[in-house]
């Protein structure tokens, strides 16, 4: 038997894939990350499943329960918040599964910080402001690498997405400051996707404030970057002159 380690998505439970939702149905035994995963994804699931909240859950006991269903040949289905693969802790789970003998499979989900820039409405790559995404977060409880500091990030002065920081704001847009101006565009989603959904815009210089004031501390995107300004640059793609595979341009 295989575990499944499912992208839940940002939040809205049409955002699942639907590879993830046929897993949701098919599943024995669902463990789901209680403290971000929104309930109503769980109507995806199969009536008879036992479905386990595992944010009181430790390692050896997330083990315990998915080693023993697998025992029991039952199908598992280990549901994460947005893409497992980004700051999902998946690795020590799948590392002690395959050393057990039980195959582990990753199911993409959609992450937060793509529904953080559809809830502003930009794109984060912008043809001649940007081409280039950083995600990223600040250091905390869980240390960063002093090479992926974000000051050092910064001096890219590329397109940012900072995940689990924007308990930190001061810090971040003091970290930010040494590379970016403070004219720079920002913004903040809380609970992207999700009925609650917030969005707060403003600039490097009055960031910090704008979050403070609204209340936010945890469950929030910051993005950063001239992506979030108001350019009108235009993508070569579809220009008539522009040839490509499939079309022959005008001259």
């Amino acid at each position: 038997m295989t575990v499944y380690f499912v992208g839940a998505g940002p939040g809205d439970p049409e955002l699942i894939t639907i590879k993830g939702a046929r897993l949701l149905k098919e599943a024995d035994l669902i463990i789901y990350a209680g403290s971000l995963v929104n309930p109503e994804i769980l109507c995806y699931a199969n009536p008879g499943a036992k479905i386990v909240d595992s944010k009181d859950l430790d390692l050896p006991r997330l083990m315990r329960l998915m080693q023993e269903a697998v025992a029991k040949g039952q199908k598992v289905v280990r549901l994460h918040t947005g893409d497992p693969s980004l700051y999902g802790a998946i690795q020590e789970q799948i590392r002690q599964l395959e050393a057990a003998g039980i195959a582990t499979q990753i199911v993409p989900g959609v992450s937060s910080y793509a529904a953080a820039a559809a809830a502003v409405g930009r794109e984060l790559t912008v043809p001649e402001v940007t081409q280039t995404v950083i995600i990223t977060r600040l250091g905390g409880r869980t240390p960063v690498p002093e090479k992926e500091s974000l000051s050092k990030l910064a001096m890219h002065q590329a397109s940012m997405c900072i995940f689990l920081s924007v308990g930190m704001i001061d810090k971040v847009v003091a970290e930010l400051l040494k590379a970016y101006p403070t004219t720079t565009p920002a913004a903040v989603v809380e609970k992207a996707s999700w009925p609650q959904e917030r969005v707060i815009r403003g600039t490097l210089a009055t960031l910090a404030e704008q979050v403070k004031a609204a209340g936010i501390t945890k469950t929030a995107m910051i993005l950063l970057g001239d992506f979030l300004g108001n350019t009108e640059s235009v993508s070569r793609l579809y220009a008539p002159e522009f040839s490509h595979g499939y079309r022959k341009g005008k001259k």
